[in-house]
């Protein structure tokens, strides 16, 4: 049974690997995967074939259990409960995106995102590429890497009517989006999780990572900088759009939803309650608030479904949602399943899988350094969400210990040297059709040498310091 889980976890997620060639939402076989994964796992304990460990490293077993007595009932309490743990865990992580996510629609709605468009007036491409990076790592930090490249493809959609020239921007824009992601906790879905799950704080990560990631954007930027897209000049309507700007209360959202997404960190540090209570705050004010401005001057009450939270909760999207939810619940199965032994404090101990498959990699590897680097370059190929939920099951470390940030940077940045690396790549292969290869021979590099420059930055800064 024991191999069963393992096997139905590779299979499910080779699945979600290659799901571009098999046409199937990745959502579907992480649904399946994380059901089918659990299903085993209680099958092959209620019969005594596989042992489980809750999160205070107890294990349970009903091998040598028989009837319904104290013992029994107690192993069956232990496998509920560590059941009950982990969906809690990842409902947090799912509320808090939910809540950011309606947030960001209902500024949308305001046209709140226009607003920025107008600050971009410039006709030098290489003054450009600085201008939309900038914003891209800036505004991935407060909004998340995925919503800002949305918004800065939509914006030079607007500015480059040329696709071959728009492509190179756009690539560059990825690059910036993950590495401005990397150093908030709330600019990617990994950051996030290592916020929630208390492996990093807030001025934590914002300390340790903000000069690599500034590195892992600007590196790339300067090198782009000398090629030949990035010469000349373009040509930009900057009277188009106008309309679009003309919302009374697109400034006024703009701010107030950036606002309340930023006041979420300070709520934690103030109360130190779990994030995703402040971001329910955050939402019900921002809710409330768009249910009484008055985006136009003849507002009537026929057209206030257009700007509402209603809309904006309908426009979320709930499949990537559900994709968080099967992939981290499959992971925490595989962080449950007790898979064998190792040595601790001179004894052996039981240990789940992704426990036993760090100290397996310490073993192989023994620099961590190492081990968290090609951790970076997997994360361009395989998902980022589930390899940091397996290396929050691996490593037993204190709070803003350095590894936990060297996860967050990798996992954040490196998806950037493949398109498919990351939802920002995906969400910008989507919406210009940039195609993979292209990628690979002409920005695959670029991204390759920023990752690789805040990484030796983060390494050298650790020795020292």
């Amino acid at each position: 049974m024991l191999t069963g889980v393992v096997l139905c976890f590779i299979l499910g997620y080779l699945t979600i690997v290659f799901e571009h060639p098999l046409r199937l939402d990745k959502t579907v076989p992480a649904l399946i995967m994380a059901a089918l994964c659990w299903a085993l796992l209680a099958v092959g304990f209620h019969n005594g074939w596989v042992s489980i460990i809750d999160t205070h490293d107890q294990a349970f077993s009903m091998a040598s259990l028989h009837g319904h007595g104290e013992a029994y009932q107690h192993a069956e309490e232990g496998f509920v409960n560590t059941l009950l743990h982990h969906i809690g865990k990842t409902a947090e992580i799912l509320v808090f995106l939910i809540g950011a996510m309606t947030i960001v629609e209902i500024i949308d709605l305001h046209r709140g995102f226009e607003v920025l468009k107008s600050y971009v007036k410039t006709r030098k491409k290489k003054k450009l590429l600085w201008i939309v990076g900038g914003l891209g790592f800036f505004l991935s930090a407060i909004i998340d890497n995925l919503t800002a490249t949305i918004v800065l493809v939509t914006l030079l959609r607007k500015l480059i009517s040329d696709r071959d020239d728009r492509i190179w921007f756009v690539s560059l824009v990825v690059i910036a989006a993950n590495a401005g992601g990397a150093w908030s906790p709330i600019g990617d879905v990994t950051t996030t999780m290592l916020w929630i799950g208390n492996k990093v704080s807030a001025m934590g990560l914002i300390d340790h990572l903000v000069i690599p990631s500034i590195l892992c954007f600007a590196v790339p930027a300067f090198i782009a900088t000398l090629l030949p897209p990035f010469r000349g000049e373009i040509s930009i309507d900057t009277e188009q759009d106008m309309e679009a700007q003309r919302l009374l209360s697109s400034r006024a959202m703009l701010f107030l939803g950036l606002g309340a997404i930023v006041f979420v960190p300070a709520f934690k540090t103030i109360t130190h309650l779990p994030p995703y209570i402040g971001m329910m705050l955050s939402l019900g004010v921002v809710w409330l608030v768009s249910e009484y401005i008055h985006p136009e001057e003849n507002f009537t009450e026929e057209r206030r479904h257009m700007y509402s939270a209603h809309k904006a909760l309908a426009r979320i999207e709930m499949s990537s949602i559900l994709f968080f939810l099967g992939i981290l619940m499959a992971v925490a199965a595989l962080e449950s399943l007790v898979f064998g032994t190792v040595l601790h404090e001179g004894k052996e101990i039981q240990v789940g899988t992704l426990r036993y498959m760090a100290e397996w990699l310490d073993t192989v590897i023994p620099n961590q350094d190492i081990v968290v680097i090609f951790l970076g370059f997997t994360s361009a190929v395989i998902d980022n969400v589930p390899l940091v939920a397996a290396s929050m099951g691996m490593y037993d470390m204190p709070i803003d210990s350095k590894i936990w940030h060297f996860i967050a940077y990798a996992a954040g940045t490196g998806g950037s040297m493949l398109i498919i690396g990351s939802a920002a790549g995906v969400a910008a292969m989507g919406m210009e059709r940039i195609d993979f290869i292209w990628y690979l021979r002409r920005i695959s590099w670029l991204a390759m040498a920023g990752f690789l420059a805040g990484a030796i930055f983060f390494i050298v800064e650790k020795m020292f310091f």
